[in-house]
């Protein structure tokens, strides 16, 4: 690959065509939803025709290789990934193959960059391109030989006839392999794992690495368009307050600004709606931002807005703690919790909380929209285009046989972790821009990301274990109340649910299990977070598994494998539980506790479980299953008159097939950072329905001095491949406590750690 051609770049479908030289005859592929499309859409490309496929690559005239990443960059390296799938499969030269950014499109199946499903999602369907693509060219290079496709060798973008010297470069090829029909996918043999060459090889390249770190790419608020204006927003400090009045005219008083609208007022549900407000329009970002000082503006608070606006944070963990009293919907039960807890020669409780939390991305949302021709185009850092463009067609009431109309190019994100998955600042720039004919860049600030997003819940937890004369864990009861996600959506929802639940279930093998749900009002927007409520399911699952084993007089880690049992795929349904999975069906995507237990086994014996180790300092294990992924982490401690310092985190990750080695460490070690902001510093609160944080003072996140060294150990394994962005971030903080308790004694079950010196 070289780096030339490691661009974002958004292309119309008919300057896509002419840039591959359809019209000379290029090869076009389509990965459909069924081979008799697939057959239709390369018979038609090769007349000339235009096509709507899912995943596709091309090839050029000059034999360059072309292949679209449909999903969003934002630091995981989907780009340098999804593409290998492709370009391996084919026998392409790295160095020769051009990445193009998707637009958004439904040819393209799901966009959405979020759950970490990218690889999983995409794995058999982009190899399945690749080798169509080189059944193909070997089946042209037989034509031209006049010998059986047998008897031709594909290999780095070149195919030879076994046995002699001759070799043609793709470029040969195209014309012809273009007017072949496509083979059937029953036909295709994909590579061997010996066979692969860039699929799981060690350093591979970052693809737009060289041009993120020199600044040459482009983020969503780096979009320049001719004409540009930018935008900020007074949004209402309150979920669905209303403007009562504002001072235009002071607004407009500022040299600079142009332009002042009143947005439509919001109402319930929140979704992805926008927030309302009042929009200031200039030739600058300074002077939209000094007349945004000036509105002035008058809210009011009726209906929603009025209660959101009685919300204390801090007061309403008592209601939490009354939910826990009575929960009203139990989720899963196994055996009889209530005769173990009667039969139990001891009995341990304890309760955990962790503080609302804010994605606090590096680059704020931002999103560009001017009229066309056509409509609007977009220019954004989204996550989801799809739902981006379909938000946008919402808001301004385009039906939606239009969506061709409405053109959203994806930038790359600074940052994501869920926030720029809901795309309410995309519908912002849209709705300015078609109410009042400018190009407008509307940019969030840090204080507005902080004060208007989508928050992680609060949540609390209370769990109860027994153990009997043995000191063998007999029954488990885990209750837990939060915010719903599904608040956003439905302003009635008021229990997390088994969704919330199912961020974070447990595998351990204990006769009696008791899971249930308190119900809570909901004061604010709610949306996934990076691991979602993983983070307080296994923050209080894998700390009070620790505090058994202390209980208990057991070794933690030995405790925690005994803890989780045989080898055995868990069959929630005995439970009564219905467990969804991540959406995978539980037959391909078990859920197996020999390879979390094997995550635990690896991690302590890389790290050195059970050495010696001074006075004041911990080590502590967490082993948690998310999003079908297995981690296990080790984080190690000091302390010293009351200061905290982490002085080694390991982690060992099982995600099945391992495609890309630096880009899982790379995640792991993003995750272990991630985790320890949240840990460490992490908490939104609001008062009075206004949230009280508002930029990096006292919404801190990790530094560098923060953070040692950062281990990952990569589990070998022919499994399915699944998710890495997410599942290293939820063992972090039980690791982090349980290693404080071995080194001080002392048990923190609330987060963030706000009592500690870090140093």
């Amino acid at each position: 690959m070289k780096t030339n051609h490691a661009i974002i770049e958004n292309v119309s479908r008919r300057d896509f065509l002419k840039k591959l030289g359809i019209s000379g005859g290029a090869l076009v592929l389509g990965v459909q939803f069924s081979a008799n499309l697939a057959a239709a859409a390369i018979n038609q490309t090769a007349e000339g025709a235009v096509f709507s496929p899912d995943v596709f690559v091309s090839i050029a005239r000059d034999g360059q290789v072309t292949i679209i990443c449909h999903r969003s960059e934002m630091g995981q390296g989907v780009r340098s990934t999804l593409p290998l799938l492709v370009a391996d499969e084919m026998e392409a030269d790295w160095e020769r193959v051009t990445v193009d950014q998707a637009l958004a499109d439904k040819k393209y199946g799901s966009q959405n960059t979020d759950g970490s499903r990218s690889v999983r999602k995409n794995y058999q369907k982009l190899k399945e391109a690749g080798a169509i693509a080189k059944t193909m060219l070997q089946q042209a290079a037989a034509k031209i030989w006049q010998v059986s496709p047998a008897a031709v060798k594909i290999s780095h973008h070149k195919a030879r006839l076994k046995g002699t010297p001759q070799i043609l470069d793709f470029a040969d090829l195209v014309e012809i392999a273009a007017g072949l029909p496509v083979p059937d996918r029953s036909q295709l043999k994909l590579k061997t794992e010996a066979e692969q060459k860039y699929i799981g090889k060690e350093n591979m390249d970052l693809l737009d690495g060289m041009k993120i770190v020199t600044g040459n790419t482009v983020y969503g608020v780096d979009v320049q368009l001719p004409d540009m204006k930018i935008a900020v927003i007074a949004r209402p400090p309150v979920v669905f307050g209303r403007v009562k009045s504002f001072d235009e005219k002071a607004a407009l008083s500022v040299k600079g600004v142009i332009r002042v609208v009143k947005l439509p007022d919001p109402n319930p549900p929140a979704a992805f709606n926008m927030l309302g407000g009042v929009a200031v329009i200039a030739d600058n970002t300074w002077a939209a931002l000094q007349g945004r000082e000036k509105l002035n503006i008058q809210w009011e608070y009726t209906g929603k807005a009025a209660a959101n606006a009685k919300y204390d944070t801090q007061q309403h963990f008592t209601q939490f703690e009354q939910s826990l009293k009575s929960p009203t919907q139990v989720v899963r039960n196994r055996g009889d919790f209530a005769q173990a807890e009667k039969d139990a020669a001891k009995t341990i409780t304890a309760q955990y909380k962790v503080a609302g939390l804010a994605h606090a991305t590096m680059e704020p949302p931002s999103a560009t929209a001017k009229v066309t021709e056509q409509g609007l185009e977009v220019w954004a850092c989204t996550q989801a285009p799809q739902s981006a463009q379909g938000n946008i067609m919402r808001t301004l009431g385009i039906p939606q046989d239009k969506a061709d109309t409405i053109k959203v190019n994806v930038t790359l994100l600074g940052g994501g972790f869920g926030r720029k998955s809901k795309p309410d600042f995309v519908a912002e720039a849209a709705y300015l821009a078609k109410n009042t004919g400018l190009t407008v860049k509307v940019i969030w600030t840090r204080e507005d990301e902080i004060k208007h997003g989508y928050y992680h819940s609060p949540s609390l937890q209370k769990l109860t274990g027994t153990l009997n004369k043995n000191n063998q864990v007999t029954g488990w009861h885990h209750s837990m109340v939060n915010h719903p996600i599904g608040s956003t959506f439905d302003p009635n929802a008021k229990t997390a649910g088994s969704a919330d639940l199912g961020q974070g279930d447990i595998l351990y093998n204990i006769p009696n299990i008791k899971i249930d749900l308190g119900d809570t009002e909901t004061f604010m927007r709610i949306g996934w977070l990076r691991s979602v409520t993983n983070i307080n399911n296994a923050f209080a699952a894998c700390s009070f598994a620790d505090e058994l084993a202390h209980a208990a007089g057991q070794d933690p880690k030995e405790f925690l494998l005994s803890l989780i049992g045989p080898d055995q795929m868990v069959d929630f349904a005995k439970d009564n539980y219905q467990y969804g999975n991540y959406g995978e069906p539980i037959n391909q995507y078990p859920a197996d506790t020999s390879r979390l237990k094997g995550v635990i086994r690896l991690v302590a014996d890389k790290a050195g479980w059970g050495k010696k180790l001074p006075k004041g300092q911990g080590m502590g294990i967490a082993a948690h299953r998310s999003f079908l992924s297995y981690v296990a982490t080790i984080v190690e401690v000091s302390m010293k008159n009351g200061k905290l310092k982490i002085e080694a985190i390991h982690s060992a990750v099982d995600i099945g097939k391992a495609l890309n080695p630096d880009r899982i460490r790379s995640q792991m070690e993003g995750a272990a950072i991630f985790a320890s902001s949240l840990a460490l510093y992490g908490e939104i609160t609001a008062k009075q329905g206004v949230i009280e944080q508002s930029n990096f003072h006292d919404y801190p996140i990790a530094r560098m001095s923060d953070i040692p060294e950062i281990h990952t150990y990569i589990v070998k394994s022919d499994a399915l491949p699944t998710g890495i962005g997410e599942p290293g971030v939820p063992p972090f903080s039980p690791a982090l406590c349980n290693a404080i308790f071995a080194a001080s004694g002392q048990r923190y079950r609330d987060l963030p750690l706000k009592q500690f010196n870090i140093i």
